[in-house]
């Protein structure tokens, strides 16, 4: 597969088939992550790959998250229950952490969001289906004293598993509606 088919097919995946991801593939996705660019080269990824009653356990902290917010839940957070539908779904749950680090939070999460671009983009070639998943962090403390991830910070995480959906592609802006400024050679 050229890379510019795994971009243009890649689709994030939210209904996945009950049929287990090797360990190989999953060690192939994180190889391709560690190959992103980072800012300084940090590096400042820290992988965690979680399965059945653990993976579910994290679902689980979403939702009782999103209990707790009751009708205040912020709007931008409602996706988090569907979500976790999601990732009890999903074979196989990378959550995605770094160090703190406040001189380096933009960089780090920069370079983290690359490293799980690698991830989606491999997946894709892998014949894999992944969702890419900022709603964990809403619930981030629980889910962290849960894994035992210590002083780390979740970044975000990959759900990933055999696609049982074939979702169309979304809309996306053309170029040149988000090109400020392109100074052109002659």
């Amino acid at each position: 597969m050229e890379l510019m088919e795994a971009i243009c097919q890649r689709r994030s995946i939210r209904q996945y088939r009950d049929q287990p991801v090797n360990d190989q593939l999953v060690q192939e996705l994180i190889a391709a992550a560690c190959l992103s660019p980072s800012a300084k080269n940090r590096q400042p990824w820290k992988f965690m790959v979680l399965r059945d009653a653990e993976k579910d356990q994290v679902a689980q902290l979403m939702e009782a998250w999103c209990n707790a917010q009751g009708q205040d839940i912020p709007r931008y957070a409602k996706s988090s229950r569907y979500t976790a539908g999601s990732i009890r779904q999903a074979p196989v749950l990378i959550l995605i952490f770094c160090a703190p680090d406040p001189i380096w939070d933009i960089g780090d999460a920069l370079s983290i969001g690359a490293a799980a671009e690698h991830m989606c983009l491999r997946a894709e070639e892998l014949g894999l289906g992944t969702l890419w998943i900022l709603d964990t962090r809403y619930a981030a403390p629980e889910i962290c004293r849960y894994v035992g991830a210590g002083t780390l910070t979740l970044t975000c995480a990959l759900a990933v598993g055999y696609a049982d959906e074939a979702p169309p592609p979304r809309p996306r802006k053309s170029p040149e509606e988000t090109i400020l400024r392109f100074n052109c050679s002659v």
